[in-house]
């Protein structure tokens, strides 16, 4: 008896010697503050919410100490940036909003954006303001819907500057009335943002032993050495982000609709139209994304159907070279007539260069249609006009001929002889389902 207890005893001891070795790492790893990064590139996206809050979810997952976000935006939509604010602010982790790199900046919604952490930060020659709306052309908004708008946007900003100062207050509604923008050590001055930082780890340092509120109660940040964890996007939220990119929705729209007209030409196939479909919806999501004046949708329209056009009724490639002036006008009113600061521009060289392509392209398609019309038939019935057979049963004036490998019925021309099995004959043409034919003369060498 007393021998199984003391092998027991030794068993638990040497349980115990090899847990400790597991949970002492756990222990010394969980002593080490954990800071999770999340990265917020260029205008706001709906994009922007999957990858916020798989931000927020993996923080709370790691018992992260705070949630930084990069930022780095000209704006965007409101609707977007109410959605995001409001993720901000759920958050059960103190979330740092850092205008991040040097020269970024958090203009129009990027600016509630900051006010909405529980600090803000900017690195040096970043600037954040310019909140003023405009519609989705960049054109401003009526006077009545604009004093709306402002006012809305005026009494969201006002609650979530508040506990910054009436210095702060003002800033902003700046901001968002007329315009203004500030640089980091002016809205460092005006109490909009709290820490001017160079790089993440000069934040981490100004950032420890602060205390900030988080959802009523007060957390006590610990950051100093601590570990970044950065939120990589994934796949489709990549492509997705490349879609604010005008260039890119340009080829992914002049492909696109240049692959349903394919179809549309040459119908039974399925890969041109599959491809044109997809292309189609990832162009039209980066459309409702971009400030875009639509009215260059209507010369886009007008070009395809000069292409289309041009290939029922072939024009020799005039409608085609109309189509070409058309579609280039109507990307350049698409894409360059919004003019939105921080929103790229599409390349001219690119536009002129894809509607030269398009033009060359539907204008080889209107060759080759036009060759085919004068090509003679070489299919059905009407193709055995000239072929050459032989009699299989004897014709006087009807009976079979063998001609292109099948058995025809046949009829000698008015005025022929009889021919007997195994003469040569020609076909002269064809009336019905009956061959006229005469016989071949055979040419000696």
């Amino acid at each position: 008896m007393k021998k199984q207890t003391l092998l027991t005893l030794k068993f638990l001891l040497i349980l115990a010697f090899f847990l400790s070795g597991f949970i002492a790492p756990a222990q010394a790893q969980s002593d080490t503050p954990a800071a999770v990064v999340v990265t917020l590139q260029g205008p706001l996206t709906p994009v922007w919410t999957s990858h916020l809050n798989r931000g927020i979810d993996q923080a709370v997952k790691q018992n992260a100490d705070l949630l930084i976000i990069e930022l780095n935006t000209p704006g965007g939509s409101v609707d977007l940036m109410n959605s995001l604010v409001q993720q901000i602010l759920a958050s059960p982790v103190p979330v740092v909003v850092y205008v991040s790199p040097r020269g970024a900046m958090a203009a129009s919604a990027g600016t509630l954006l900051v006010l909405s952490g529980q600090i803000g930060a900017m690195s040096p020659e970043s600037s954040i303001g310019a909140a003023s709306p405009v519609g989705m052309q960049g054109e401003n908004i009526e006077t009545t819907l604009e004093e709306k708008t402002k006012e809305i946007l005026k009494a969201s900003a006002r609650s979530l500057a508040e506990r910054r100062g009436a210095d702060a207050v003002t800033l902003v509604e700046e901001a968002i009335d007329s315009a203004k923008a500030a640089s980091a050590s002016e809205a460092l001055q005006a109490g909009l943002i709290d820490i001017v930082a160079l790089n993440t780890d000069e934040l981490l340092g100004q950032l420890d032993g602060r205390t900030v509120k988080v959802n009523s109660a007060e957390v006590v940040i610990r950051s100093r050495g601590a570990r970044l964890i950065p939120v990589e996007p994934t796949l489709i939220e990549e492509v997705l982000a490349m879609l604010t990119n005008p260039n890119i929705v340009f080829i992914l729209l002049s492909i696109g609709v240049q692959a349903i007209l394919i179809e549309f030409s040459s119908p039974g196939g399925w890969v041109a139209g599959t491809i044109g479909v997809i292309l189609l919806a990832l162009a039209v999501y980066g459309l409702g994304i971009l400030p875009v004046n639509w009215f260059g949708i209507v010369f886009l329209l007008i070009a395809f159907i000069l292409f289309i056009l041009d290939i029922k009724a072939p024009t020799h490639g005039a409608l085609t070279a109309a189509g070409v002036a058309s579609f280039i006008a109507g990307a350049l009113i698409l894409f360059n007539s919004a003019r939105v600061p921080g929103f790229p521009r599409v390349s001219v060289g690119l536009v002129i260069g894809m509607g030269l392509f398009i033009g060359l392209t539907f204008f080889a398609v209107v060759m080759i249609a036009i060759r085919a019309l004068k090509k003679p038939i070489i299919t059905g019935r009407e193709s055995l006009a000239g072929r050459e057979g032989y009699v299989v049963l004897r014709l006087d004036p009807n009976g079979i001929v063998h001609v292109a490998g099948e058995q025809w019925s046949a009829s000698l021309v008015a005025g022929e002889k009889p021919l007997r099995q195994g003469e040569k004959v020609k076909v002269e043409r064809v009336e019905g389902v009956r061959l006229i034919v005469r016989r071949l003369e055979e040419t000696n060498h």
